[in-house]
């Protein structure tokens, strides 16, 4: 089976934090949006369920995405917000948390 450019991961919020986190994705900063299309990700989507997330985007080359995003100052300082939000790190320089998910279905 081909795979497709798509990475996806899911974490959980903290139950204290939830009507904030949604509340910030729901209306983004604006450089934000920008830093992640400069940084290659496209058709990004986060699906909830309580508190469980789930991030979809497409990407060509997620190592180099992930590194532009790292070195954005709009990125790390959102990240700063977001990241006491969830359980566990959000530092993306860090393997963990952002586990690719494993892809084991693509529909063209």
């Amino acid at each position: 089976m081909a795979l497709s450019n798509k990475y996806a991961w899911s974490w959980q919020v903290k139950e204290e934090c939830l009507e904030e986190y949604v509340r910030m994705h729901l209306d983004p900063w604006p450089e934000i949006m920008d830093e992640h299309r400069s940084a290659g990700i496209s058709n990004y989507s986060i699906f909830q369920n309580g508190t469980q997330f789930f991030y979809c985007f497409e990407c060509d080359d997620v190592a180099a995405a992930f590194a532009y995003i790292a070195e954005s100052d709009a990125c790390n300082r959102w990240n700063a917000l977001t990241s006491k939000m969830v359980q566990g790190s959000f530092h993306l320089e860090q393997a963990e948390p952002i586990k690719p998910l494993r892809e084991i279905f693509f529909l063209k």
